[in-house]
């Protein structure tokens, strides 16, 4: 964990990589970071590799085993987990971290997709994560999701999810896993995010900037389909953000259940690699507005 304080005083948010072990993009990008002495304009920055212990174990021949150690650390951040007595490397490691989450007024959690699948921000469900988003402009497709029946995720601890705090978060999932291109997505994220938040005037030399807007096509999620057996399949090959026209198609089957579309033109948002029972399958969501300024 690293802390950069800007020369004028501002707010504090904090940027997380690596929750994670296995998605590597956010690591590069906050590398990247520190070896070019990056300091915000600013207000204080907390930059943390979060999951260190997953990432240790990291192997390029088995790319997909090193997500985590005991549990998923982006399912942990509830008061009930981190104040329980439950133990597992990943509640360690966010016992940890809470104090930085809980005193920044911004947070953007650096992640990556399993399939290929356009850069997104996740902005939760509340109004103040739109306009965070909106006033970033960056990436162009924003999902408005509530996250997952098995856990909390750090975008969506505490304040970050209270409507009636001012704190915000973004969750930004910038392409697929060891995609060449994936940590320059997550370096435009970061320059979008601190300019949107008041900390930085401008991209620094030779920091990629965020392309110019060209619009954010907005996907509100009604809900997420929830793994109940282990035997689970998809009914065709899909990988983000197809549109199935008509309600009550099938897109996958879960066990002897049929899992449909229950809604017309209904967008499929990251439906997963590998399922497996109790985790998110895929989400629900519609288009609310084709494109916004």
């Amino acid at each position: 964990m690293t802390i950069l304080e800007g020369a004028e005083p501002g707010p504090t948010a904090m940027i997380s990589a690596l929750i994670h072990g296995n998605e590597l993009c956010g690591a590069v990008a906050l590398d990247r970071l520190l070896s070019a002495a990056f300091k915000p304009d600013r207000g204080r920055l907390v930059l943390v590799f979060a999951n260190m212990a997953a990432f240790s174990r990291f192997d390029s021949a088995h790319p997909y085993a090193s997500r985590f150690i005991d549990e998923d650390m982006n399912r942990v951040w509830s008061s009930e987990l981190l104040d329980g007595r439950r133990q597992s490397v990943e509640l360690a490691r966010a016992r940890e971290l809470r104090p930085f989450a809980e005193a920044a007024d911004y947070l953007l959690d650096l992640h990556s997709t399993s399939l290929a699948a356009p850069a997104m921000l996740l902005c939760g469900t509340r109004e103040k994560g739109l306009k965070l988003a909106e006033k970033m402009g960056y990436p162009s497709h924003v999902v408005a999701d509530g996250g997952h029946t098995a856990g909390i995720r750090l975008r969506d601890f505490g304040d970050f999810d209270d409507g009636a705090s001012a704190k915000s978060a973004m969750l930004v999932e910038c392409g697929q896993h060891f995609d060449s291109a994936s940590p320059t997505v997550a370096l435009e994220t970061i320059t979008a995010f601190l300019m949107a938040c008041g900390m930085l005037d401008g991209a620094p030399e030779d920091f990629p900037l965020a392309p110019s807007r060209a619009g954010q096509h907005i996907i509100e999620v009604s809900h997420s389909v929830t793994i109940r057996s282990e035997h689970f399949y998809f009914s065709a090959e899909y990988q983000c953000f197809e549109v199935i026209a008509e309600a009550g198609t099938r897109i996958a089957r879960d066990g002897t259940r049929d899992v449909l579309t229950p809604y017309d033109d209904c967008v499929l948002v990251m439906p997963a690699r590998q399922p497996v029972r109790g985790q998110t399958a895929v989400r629900f969501g519609r288009h609310v507005t084709g494109s916004k300024a």
